[in-house]
């Protein structure tokens, strides 16, 4: 019996075999996307269980500030970002070299100003002292929150990334403290009022619409994103991860659990 023609049947189904199993490992493999602790992380768990219908496992990675989730993306130890709006990315894209693209809108979280000590922003004093975010992005967020509610002015070229040294009518003198957005809302004590992400406030467990007592417009350029490495920008699993997310179910869970706090882009 000539052995030849088995040895080469059975290395052929061998790599037949090989050629099946490659896709459904690669279907198998858990995608690691991270996030802030909160809404965008709760947003993410109701989509976990949608994308395991569709075959993609998900595992969410809970972080406590705005930095880490893209050095996590950045050094590989995260396949997808969802936390960020997208002037935030642009500038971490512009300061730190990343090569992330945006893939898809997600939620706005209305940037909302918070205090314990006023009840109206016409209520603050003479040299009062309010608190904004101090990365670029949201902290320019923060003082045109407070120059649409009339407290001072900016230049007129200051734009999305306005600083308070763009501050050129200061009837109040207030003065802005700039702290890391995830300590505003324990930094209320502190200051007379502050303006506050809507993911923070809402971990902090202060309601956007019970608790601000002012509140950004709902449509703007904040509107949050999936970030991942431009190498990746066409993975299957990206599409079925957006395909999940821009999902009926996901809608109304974001309008029963948030109301109004929390706005969908799709």
């Amino acid at each position: 019996m000539n052995r030849r023609p088995l040895l080469q049947i059975a290395a052929g189904l061998g790599m037949a075999a090989a050629l099946i199993s490659a896709p459904a490992l690669a279907q198998d493999k858990t995608i690691k996307i991270g996030a802030t602790g909160g809404p965008h992380a709760e947003i993410l768990e109701q989509v976990k269980k949608i994308a395991a219908k569709d075959g993609l496992n998900l595992q969410i990675v809970e972080f406590s500030d705005y930095v880490q989730p893209n050095a996590a993306l950045a050094a590989g130890d995260l396949d997808a970002n969802s936390y960020q709006h997208q002037p935030y990315l642009d500038a971490q894209i512009r300061d730190r070299g990343y090569k992330f693209v945006s893939v898809g809108t997600t939620v706005t979280f209305p940037m909302g100003v918070y205090s314990k000590k006023i009840k109206a922003l016409k209520d603050l004093k003479t040299g009062a002292r309010v608190g904004v975010p101090n990365d670029p992005t949201n902290g320019g967020r923060g003082l045109l929150l407070l120059q649409a509610q009339g407290l001072f002015k900016l230049k007129a070229d200051a734009g999305l990334s306005a600083t308070p040294l763009d501050i050129v009518d200061n009837p109040k003198k207030i003065r802005i403290v700039e702290i890391d957005a995830a300590q505003l809302p324990r930094s209320l004590d502190d200051l007379d009022a502050a303006a506050i992400n809507g993911n923070y406030a809402e971990s902090a467990g202060l309601s956007p619409i019970k608790d601000a007592i002012a509140m950004e417009a709902a449509k703007g350029p904040y509107v949050n994103v999936i970030a991942v490495r431009g190498k990746d920008k066409d993975q299957p699993w990206v599409a079925k991860l957006l395909k999940a997310y821009h999902s009926p179910e996901i809608k109304k869970f974001v309008a029963d659990k948030y109301k109004n706090s929390v706005i969908v882009s799709w």
